[in-house]
């Protein structure tokens, strides 16, 4: 893995093609008490028995390409085939009518601990209030006797009202990180025309 030095007080320039964000680690360490909206929206929370992982890598693409979402998407099949038969790993979807607005993946690998790795609904679904039903439905799965803590982490690639909807739902900041990768719009593996809130920058010939 290539590696440059990092300056701790200033700015690093990044190798061409390189993209970074700002990821915030939050965390609940004990259920909030619910706050159900007035109207439920007809909206079915429950988790997927035995996950298609075409589904699933398809409704990630769907919510999440604006952002930048490619940890699945870019999964290498058979990896994707265990994660989704890992009985340790869930995942809750949110529907109505049928058809699916959001998902949640909960990994309850380490013992007392539960991480919302995915999170998210479709672009239709945003600011309707799916997401906050979503939170409350994950929420009450995520929360069993034994777990001592419930995290989470976003960036500065994600929706901007991500961070604030998370301290809303009562997750506390309590780390910061700096994510590189590579930027998946020049190799092709998304659309360059993905998260226009990132400028794509090639490099000159």
């Amino acid at each position: 893995m290539e590696t440059i030095p990092l300056k701790l007080d200033g700015y690093t320039d990044l190798p061409p093609g390189k993209i970074a964000n700002v990821v915030t680690y939050l965390e609940l360490t004990e259920r909030p008490a619910p706050t159900p909206p007035a109207d439920t929206g007809g909206y079915d929370i429950h988790k997927v028995d035995h996950p298609s992982p075409d589904w699933y890598r398809a409704i990630i693409s769907r919510i999440g390409a604006e952002w930048l979402w490619v940890h699945i998407p870019l999964m290498p099949q058979p990896e994707l085939e265990a994660l989704m038969r890992n009985p340790d790993v869930e995942i809750h979807a949110l529907e109505r009518d049928g058809e699916t607005l959001g998902v949640a993946e909960l990994d309850r690998r380490q013992p007392g601990e539960v991480e919302i790795v995915m999170f998210g609904v479709v672009p239709e679904a945003v600011g309707s209030g799916a997401a906050h039903r979503l939170m409350q439905g994950v929420l009450d799965a995520a929360f069993r006797p034994d777990t001592r803590r419930v995290w989470l982490h976003t960036c500065t690639n994600d929706h901007p009202a991500a961070l604030r909807f998370y301290q809303r739902a009562g997750f506390r900041p309590y780390k910061f990180a700096i994510e590189v990768m590579d930027d998946p719009r020049l190799t092709g593996a998304i659309s360059d025309e993905a998260a226009p809130h990132i400028p794509v920058i090639r490099t000159k010939s």
